[in-house]
């Protein structure tokens, strides 16, 4: 039993490197009859390249997301908070933070 599974496997694994193989010859010819048909009309011979940016798809959803200019309600929440008017979310100045105490520095040892 152990020897037909072992047998099994081999034809499959057989049967996939052929197939392997016999895609990488077409498409190595496809690729040469294209070079040959430039050559022959005199084309240059242009490269396969994505026809398309991948980044366009990332780019149109990043857009949708963030609005280009803050929304009315966003500018009336900042007024009424006291931040600037140009985005909604601003940092204060530094000076301006109560909540932290200074405390004397100490000597290590």
């Amino acid at each position: 039993m152990n020897f037909v599974l072992r047998f099994i496997l081999f034809c499959l694994g057989l049967i996939f490197a052929v197939s392997l193989a016999v895609a990488v010859l077409l498409l190595a010819a496809v690729w040469g009859l294209r070079y040959g048909w430039a050559k022959l009309t005199g084309k240059p011979v242009t490269p396969w390249v994505m026809r398309f940016n991948p980044r366009s798809g990332f780019d149109r959803f990043r857009a949708a997301q963030a609005p280009a200019e803050p929304t009315a309600a966003d500018v009336v929440g900042a007024r009424a908070r006291g931040e600037s008017t140009r985005s909604p979310i601003a940092l204060g100045d530094a000076g301006e933070v109560t909540d932290v105490s200074a405390r004397p520095a100490t000597r290590g040892n």
